[in-house]
């Protein structure tokens, strides 16, 4: 029998809210990454998980992206 704490199950159903959320990030930084000939930040930004902020933090501080940005080739 797996141990569950009581604290956790109240939030269970926020995971599929945050596996959405990671997967939209790093695919986003990924692609930039890519895009933009950087392998060292790509392979860091697909080896680390950090639920988004490693990505948000390359794309918004390291690339300087303005939101308007993020989607255009």
């Amino acid at each position: 029998m797996m141990y569950s704490p009581d604290w956790i199950l109240p939030y269970a159903g926020l995971m599929p809210l945050f596996v959405v959320w990671s997967i939209f990030w790093k695919g986003l930084a990924l692609w930039h990454a890519g895009r933009k000939g950087q392998p060292w930040w790509f392979l860091v930004l697909l080896v680390i998980n950090t639920a988004g902020i490693l990505e948000i933090i390359y794309l918004f501080a390291i690339l300087k992206l303005k939101p308007a940005m993020l989607f255009k080739k």
